[in-house]
């Protein structure tokens, strides 16, 4: 296993994204397929994706400094799918010095429709040997962190990270899209988890969300909240669960807009922002990015998301 050189520049806040990256090709189409039927799609663009790796880029882009630890396919020349993961991320200024390479795996790739009202239906592949990774030099992942920002896509590779992160106290954020045991390791080394709705309810096992926010926090002991797509949002106070209503836009394309809240709210929250204020600026950030195809590509900088806030009240 190798490492790819490190491009990062030394600016902003550092948030270490750790988990997954990797190469999306996105058709956009009128509507979804049926079987039989040849669909012509009316735009298309290869971009980077996975849930680390856009939350990455969305550092990057809102004025933070961003490290991936992943693990891709390998060796360099011989998996292309992850030679582009790197090429990629390095053009928007990721520092990739802590992204694996898994000789004789492939990288992950995903192939994403996106139809005319912005939903999506995606087809993806991950190679076995991906998620037999483990992480090595713990320390040159962390060095010089304000936060981490950890998926759950491999659970055995991002949990001695995020173990490491709290011996050193600093902020664990976990991206609770994917489904969660209501004991899960990572549930449990998070300072702050925030989860969609639908993962909020796996985790706790019960409907009502307000009491699965109760759940999970009175379980592990840290800030738990979720996003509902344009529903409120909502988060657990002391004893207060509190919401937030969601901007409203004209969706073109959701692919990756949880990804890039997750960035936004892991950045905001390691320049010292508080809660309501960082979910304010995560959400932005997210909605502006449902305006524009190309999932991760879409995401705004910073001028953008203050120039929306001064307009847009919720």
């Amino acid at each position: 296993m190798t490492f790819s050189p490190d491009l990062q520049p030394q600016i902003g806040k550092l948030v270490v994204c750790a988990g997954t990256a990797v190469i999306d090709n996105v058709y956009r189409v009128d509507r979804f397929p049926v079987t039989g039927i040849k669909t012509r799609a009316a735009d298309f663009q290869q971009i980077i994706g996975g849930c680390a790796a856009n939350a990455a880029v969305a550092v990057q882009r809102l004025g933070g400094r961003a490290r991936l630890a992943s693990a891709i396919g390998g060796p360099h020349g011989k998996d292309l799918t992850g030679d582009s993961i790197l090429a990629r991320l390095a053009h928007e200024g990721v520092d990739t010095s802590t992204v694996m390479r898994v000789d004789g795996a492939n990288s992950s790739l995903s192939s994403i429709l996106i139809d005319r009202d912005g939903e999506r239906l995606i087809v993806n592949y991950r190679h076995p040997s991906l998620s037999d990774a483990r992480p090595s030099r713990v320390d040159r992942i962390l060095a010089g962190a304000d936060a981490l920002l950890v998926d759950n896509r491999y659970p055995d590779f991002v949990l001695p990270i995020a173990r490491a992160a709290r011996e050193r106290n600093l902020i664990v954020v976990l991206d609770g899209e994917q489904t969660h045991s209501p004991n899960s390791d990572l549930l449990m080394t998070a300072t702050h988890i925030v989860f969609s709705a639908e993962g909020l309810r796996a985790a706790a096992r019960m409907d009502d969300l307000r009491a699965a926010l109760r759940s999970i926090a009175d379980r592990t002991g840290a800030f738990v909240a979720y996003t509902d797509g344009a529903r409120d949002m909502a988060w657990l106070s002391g004893d207060e669960v509190r919401s937030l209503p969601t901007f409203r836009v004209k969706a073109v394309d959701t692919l990756a807009a949880g990804d890039v809240f997750h960035g936004a709210f892991a950045l905001a929250l390691a320049e010292g922002r508080g809660v309501p204020d960082a979910m304010r600026f995560a959400a932005a950030t997210a909605a502006l990015k449902c305006t524009r195809f190309g999932g991760g590509t879409g995401t705004p900088d910073r001028s953008d998301v203050e120039k929306f806030l001064a307009v847009n009240a919720v």
